[in-house]
């Protein structure tokens, strides 16, 4: 009952505000009643009582007599709609809540046959371009009358997505997410792959930056080792030469030998290292596409890495950082996460309204998705409607009733005081001329 009454528009007093209209206007059409009463009964003395009154005075009596009995005539059915009159148990009375079950029913059936049935939805359907509505309401300039309500839009689906991404657990879901990365992985055979990508380099040529950087690479880590290698060089040759100091002159001949080795195959293209280099990644390459024992060796670290908990570990890092950063751009007004939402909603409304095939295809999926939803949840849904209505009691279902058609109700009581009373006064002087 409270989610019934919660439905009904309120006031600030909160009073429901359709009862406080319908309230307003039976007290009108009370009060018009009463003063045609009083009127009967004041004027009927003036009518028959004196030989020399007014003839004026029979016609406003007969249109006093008249609108009160249509006043009451009409008080009297418009209550028997929702109650018993004065009280009293008069059959055919308190119409609503006597019959709210037989009612419930015919509601449901009108529902169901009327708006339910799959030939309905599909013929109400199939004139309604809904990807063209969608469009237009996307495709909203900034400077157009409907852009903040889109703003709102893109601002509460920000803010929804923030709220998830906070309500779920950070471990529970990095672990998920790593769980299915990793058994994705785990189905895909990574040697054969590698093998077609490093061959696929080669053939471009774009391995030569890599063996460039491999070179300077090379270089800067024996710049930065000279002294192990001359400690090396120090501790393998004999003591005649470190005591005749040999040692270091052929330290220091190793290691002009070594920077003058790797500038050459730096700077010429055709050093027969380079060629040593690219012979050994062509072998490479054909043994990761085509031998056993090379591609059971690379899914075995890729399965040892997988499985490696500092892995786990870093990746449990990496989600937290991105669902934080996810979290702080969506809750950021100023970030561009909600421009690339507005940006995407414009050409996304743009596309719905000038691609004709992408508006027939979009038309037909809800035409026969609404279609499927009237055939296979319309029993339930009028079954909803029947059953929600008969555990309403007598008192919610005429209020509810009354709050919105009792304001035209109380009209009709107006009206059939009027027109009784006119109908009285032209009957009045039928009979003055008969």
């Amino acid at each position: 009952m409270a989610d019934i009454q919660s439905s009904i528009p309120l006031k600030f007093g909160g009073e429901p505000l359709g009862v406080d209209r319908a309230r307003r206007m039976r007290w009108t059409a009370t009060g018009l009643l009463v003063a045609m009463g009083a009127l009967f009964f004041t004027t009927h003395g003036l009518s028959h009582g004196s030989v020399s009154a007014h003839p004026a005075w029979g016609y406003v009596n007969a249109f006093a007599e008249a609108a009160m009995v249509g006043g009451l005539a009409d008080w009297f059915a418009v209550t028997a709609l929702f109650r018993h009159p004065l009280g009293l148990p008069i059959p055919h009375t308190a119409i609503i809540p006597s019959n709210k079950d037989r009612i419930a029913d015919t509601m449901a059936q009108f529902l169901r046959e009327n708006f339910l049935t799959p030939a309905v939805v599909a013929r109400r359907m199939a004139g309604m371009n809904v990807a063209r509505a969608i469009g237009d309401f996307l495709a909203v300039s900034p400077q157009d009358e409907g852009a903040d309500t889109r703003s709102r839009i893109t601002g509460g689906a920000a803010e929804l997505l923030a709220e998830v991404l906070e309500s779920l657990d950070p471990d529970r879901l990095g672990n998920q997410v790593r769980s299915g990365l990793g058994r994705q992985l785990s189905k895909i055979e990574v040697s054969p792959l590698a093998g077609r990508m490093l061959e696929n380099t080669m053939a471009d040529q774009r391995h030569m930056p890599l063996i460039n950087g491999f070179v300077r690479w090379a270089g800067l880590t024996l710049e930065d080792n000279e002294e192990t290698v001359r400690t090396i060089i120090h501790e393998r040759v004999n003591g005649v030469m470190r005591w005749a100091g040999l040692d270091k002159t052929i330290s220091s001949n190793v290691l002009d030998g070594l920077y003058k080795l790797l500038a050459e195959v730096l700077v010429d293209p055709e050093h027969p290292l380079r060629g040593k280099i690219e012979e050994g990644l062509k072998e490479l390459a054909n043994d990761l596409r085509n031998d056993p024992e090379t591609r059971q060796r690379v899914e075995d670290m890729k399965n040892d890495l997988l499985e490696n908990p500092a892995v786990a570990e870093w990746w449990m890092g990496v989600w937290e950082r991105i669902r934080q950063s996810m979290i702080r751009r969506a809750r950021d007004p100023n970030s561009e996460l909600g421009n690339d939402m507005r940006v995407g909603l414009s050409d996304l409304g743009e596309a719905l309204k000038q691609d004709a095939r992408l508006q027939t295809q979009i038309n037909r999926f809800a035409r026969r998705t609404a279609v499927g939803i009237a055939t296979r949840y319309g029993s339930e849904i009028v079954t909803l409607v029947s059953e929600t209505v008969k555990r309403w009691d007598a008192t919610t279902i005429t209020g509810r009733i009354e709050s919105a058609v009792g304001r035209d109700l109380q009209f009709i009581r107006v009206n059939g005081t009027i027109v009784g009373g006119l109908v009285g006064m032209t009957l009045h002087f039928i009979v003055s001329f008969l």
